[in-house]
């Protein structure tokens, strides 16, 4: 690349949400051989449009990159694209609209434009990054390439978390638990973290707690379910956590858990949250689906059957049994740091990123 490129990456997200770190990861790696600029998604969609169109008019870069399959980037970019040379490239992590049709929240014209989103960003676009392995098969296409979701190695990392533990009463317990949004699906009567109280249920005769870091609307009817089993002291709701001190709160839990449904929406994902647990050393129980299931060892995968599985959270509490009999917990810390160096570190993902750079900037 030289110097003179100038390259725009525009977030379908605000500073402070996983894409927005991920645009300064590839930012902060791109800016050695090129002019470098990062545009949020800080207005409404209809307003990030305009403001994301303004700027690409003004800078003319040579590429730009969106990140995230969303209304904002991808028509302010391919817009642009029809009236200049500019080249587009679409970072996706989600098989959207059979993600939007699962959760089951959108009517069907709503469905439709989050078809019509997606087919006109895959087509358009002049190079697809998707951030896991079994979404590349599903995108009809050449010019795509697998860069997952990362970490960044000074951020992220094993810490003692003594103290924090005797703080929040978690001395001489197993922690189980995991970090994400609690947003509640009326079409399922469950959100993100559910399992992890039938989970508490099952093992509420032994040393045991759980802890959710995160909030959203399902927050509050986590809580009363767990009021309502008689489990209530068993788990710790710690909200929402600044990224910047994520990674100590990550330490507080001995097993962290992954949870992917096997159907499509599942099996395309690598999830933003796997790497962070494998950086700061966590021992990591992931349902056997997408990017889990090919860099974890088997000790740490679980069957999940199908979009919805009941017998998944006894599954679970059965794994959880044996490991609090043996010594996996400790010796996966290391394991957990090896994988997430090899897999999923921003200085080894950033190198894949330049290779579809160069592969484009040749007809930019």
């Amino acid at each position: 690349m030289q110097r003179s490129r100038t390259i725009v990456l525009l977030v379908n997200g605000s500073e402070s949400s996983p894409m927005g770190y991920r645009a300064r990861a590839f930012e902060k790696a791109l800016r050695e051989d090129a002019r470098v600029l990062v545009e949020y998604r800080n207005q409404s969609r209809l307003k990030s449009i305009f403001t994301f169109r303004n700027l690409l008019s003004r800078e003319r870069p040579d590429i730009v990159y969106v990140l995230d399959m969303g209304y904002s980037g991808v028509i302010a970019a391919l817009a642009h694209k029809l009236v200049s040379r500019t080249k587009v490239i679409v970072d996706t992590g989600d098989a959207i609209y059979e993600l939007a049709k699962a959760v089951g929240e959108r009517g069907r014209i709503g469905l439709g434009l989050t078809w019509l989103l997606e087919r006109i960003g895959i087509v358009c676009a002049d190079h697809i990054v998707v951030r896991g392995t079994e979404h590349k098969a599903l995108m009809g296409r050449d010019a795509v390439t697998v860069i997952q979701d990362g970490f960044e190695s000074e951020s992220f990392c094993t810490l003692d978390v003594t103290e924090l533990r005797r703080e929040l009463q978690l001395e001489e317990v197993l922690t189980v638990g995991f970090v994400g949004s609690l947003t509640w699906s009326s079409k399922s009567g469950r959100c993100y973290g559910s399992e992890l109280i039938e989970v508490l249920c099952e093992l509420r005769d032994l040393p045991v707690k759980g802890i959710i870091i995160g909030d959203g609307s399902g927050a509050p009817k986590l809580r009363a379910q767990a009021r309502q089993l008689g489990i209530e002291d068993k788990i710790v709701f710690l909200g929402r956590i600044p990224y910047e001190d994520l990674s100590r709160y990550l330490c507080l839990i001995d097993v962290c858990l992954s949870t992917q449904t096997n159907d499509v929406p599942g099996r395309v994902r690598t999830t933003g949250k796997l790497p962070l647990y494998l950086a700061t050393g966590r021992f990591i129980l992931a349902s056997r689906v997408g990017e889990a299931a090919r860099v974890l060892p088997q000790e740490m995968l679980v069957d999940y059957h199908g979009s919805s599985d009941p017998q998944y959270p006894k599954k679970l509490a059965t794994r959880i049994r044996t490991l609090l009999r043996g010594d996996s917990i400790r010796k996966g810390s290391l394991q957990s740091r090896a994988i997430a160096a090899e897999n999923f570190d921003y200085a080894v993902l950033t190198s894949r990123l330049k290779g579809v750079i160069r592969s484009i900037e040749g007809y930019a």
